[in-house]
């Protein structure tokens, strides 16, 4: 049974894929397994990951009819992964090379850690040259931490622990955006224990296009998220859900910077958090 299964769901990613799989190889900590899972793609996907898996014996490819990165995580975390823990990575991101090592020795010192995330740098070409770096609380997640801007970032951020994410139902494969923070809220609010560490730990790919871009969904996929942290938690005020609301509309706000969005998007995104709070 290895420490970590890696799951990495792909769609039609042959441009990057080879280099986030290198990433995953060039980890300083051997103990994993990596599992791809080649979600309906239609490019030279299956092709360079079943060439990366002839190489690397610790790389399976499991092949699926194009079911949604939701359901593919599932399917590669409850069926095909044997590690007592489960590290996600989208098939765009990558790892620094002592990302697998750092989260080992910190679940090994503190055996009652659920899951783990660090910090993440973002760039568009060269991860060497990233424009920005996400911030991190150390210490444990709480409700109230999950409700504006999602701490982990992304899914390539979170490492977490096997029974734990088999326990809450995995994500909820209806959703297509902000699967990874209405899961990580079902977590915490089961009482595992979820914390940051303050360490640069996964390169992320910005893109113009894809579903990171379609704002109006990433809007409504966080509403779903945080209706279900109200019902984890009837505490939750009103005025703590618009500051959150805010928040959230402020990060969509500098993404549409960054994205191939109407020029005044930005700025309408804007408006609407100073209207929420």
């Amino acid at each position: 049974m290895p420490f970590f299964s890696v799951i990495i769901p792909a769609h039609n990613a042959e441009t990057t894929l080879a280099a986030t799989l290198v990433s995953v190889a060039r980890q300083t900590c051997d103990d994993w397994e990596a599992i791809v899972l080649d979600d309906g793609s239609t490019d030279r996907t299956a092709k360079i990951a079943n060439a990366f898996a002839c190489v690397e014996k610790r790389v399976r490819v499991v092949s699926l009819p194009g079911v949604g990165p939701s359901r593919a995580r599932n399917i590669g975390a409850s069926e095909a992964a044997r590690g007592r823990f489960l590290a996600f990575l989208d098939s765009d991101d990558l790892w620094v090379s002592e990302k697998l090592a750092v989260c080992a020795a910190a679940l090994r010192a503190s055996p009652g850690i659920d899951g783990l995330f660090g910090r993440v740098a973002f760039f568009d070409g060269d991860p060497t040259r990233s424009r920005t770096e996400s911030r991190l609380r150390p210490g444990r997640l709480a409700l109230r931490d999950l409700i504006g801007e999602n701490p982990v970032c992304t899914m390539s951020n979170l490492v977490v622990r096997a029974s734990s994410f088999d326990a809450v139902g995995g994500f909820d494969e209806t959703l297509r955006h902000a699967e990874d923070l209405e899961c990580l809220i079902r977590l915490v609010a089961s009482g595992a224990i979820v914390s940051g560490l303050d360490r640069r730990l996964v390169y992320y790919r910005t893109s113009p296009s894809g579903l990171s871009a379609d704002l109006p969904a990433m809007h409504a996929g966080w509403r779903r998220a945080v209706a279900t942290a109200m019902k984890a938690d009837v505490d939750l005020h009103a005025r703590e859900l618009r500051a959150a609301e805010a928040a959230h509309l402020r990060y969509l706000a500098r993404r549409a910077l960054r994205v191939n969005v109407p020029r005044c998007t930005a700025l309408r995104l804007s408006m609407l958090g100073l209207a929420a709070s």
